[in-house]
């Protein structure tokens, strides 16, 4: 059942999987909310304690008005992580989720193993075009974004393969409060933690999308080369890998979580 944890908002999180596991956190992009995850969240729910939660302003968290701050979205986690007694997890995050976990990885590390970053950048578009974004969702709502955000997070050959998982996508976008998609827009329009995850020692892998218009694969590789040890994966997909690549994603997260 879903339960709520506190920072300064009510952040919902759902909890599945094996009870007796290693605790495994999942972490939505811009604009979905944790059922992004509902593939993974079976699949690796055999082996791990799953632990999914909706990012503030997004699902059933809290989605209040005025822009938000990484420093807020990582200690949403933590409250999570001690509202659900978990005291260290392993960490998968996409896109504004993977950089959540990059936040984690430098301000938290003693309550994480293995760090798991996917279609992000340390630091992801400019400020310019992150605040057209903010200004057109609150004057004209989340329909205004939606078909186009959707046409970058999956390839044209999935669209016509998969019409039931993009729309599934689609209308989580919609769902979205516009205030709360905002809010996590103004904290992605500040976040450059290129410099600061130089720091990170946590064990790394770097997942990135082929034909990512979004968080290209160059940015996966400036993530590789600032994070010592760090692996990349490069998989045939766009910005959402897991979804369109979901068993070659699963396998890959795996692999490593294990080795």
């Amino acid at each position: 059942m879903p339960e709520t944890a506190t920072n300064d908002a009510s952040i919902n999180y759902e909890i599945s999987g094996n009870p007796d596991g290693p605790w495994l956190i999942f972490s939505n992009s811009l604009g979905t909310n944790l059922h992004m995850w509902d593939a993974q969240a079976e699949a690796f729910g055999r082996e791990y304690h799953v632990l999914r939660y909706d990012t503030r302003g997004h699902g059933k968290s809290d989605a209040p008005a005025g822009d938000y701050n990484y420093d807020q979205l990582g200690n949403d986690v933590l409250a999570v992580m001690d509202a659900a007694g978990a005291d260290k997890a392993d960490f998968c995050g996409l896109s504004m989720g993977g950089a959540t976990g990059m936040w984690l990885g430098v301000n938290a590390p003693e309550r994480f193993g293995k760090l798991v970053l996917c279609n992000t950048g340390a630091r992801i578009g400019d400020t310019q075009t992150w605040q057209q974004r903010i200004e057109t969702v609150l004057a004209s709502g989340m329909g205004s974004i939606a078909e186009a955000v959707v046409d970058r997070w999956f390839t044209e050959r999935f669209q016509k393969a998969a019409p039931a998982a993009v729309d599934r996508i689609g209308a989580m976008i919609l769902a979205t409060p516009a205030a709360g998609y905002a809010g996590c827009c103004g904290a992605l329009r500040d976040f450059d933690m290129r410099e600061a995850i130089k720091a990170i020692a946590l064990p790394t892998l770097v997942i990135a999308g082929q034909h990512d218009p979004a968080t290209p694969v160059g940015l996966a590789e400036d993530i590789k080369a600032s994070i010592g040890g760090a692996r990349l994966a490069v998989v045939d997909a766009a910005h959402l890998s897991n979804i369109e690549q979901e068993a070659a994603f699963n396998e890959t997260v795996s692999t490593f979580l294990k080795g």
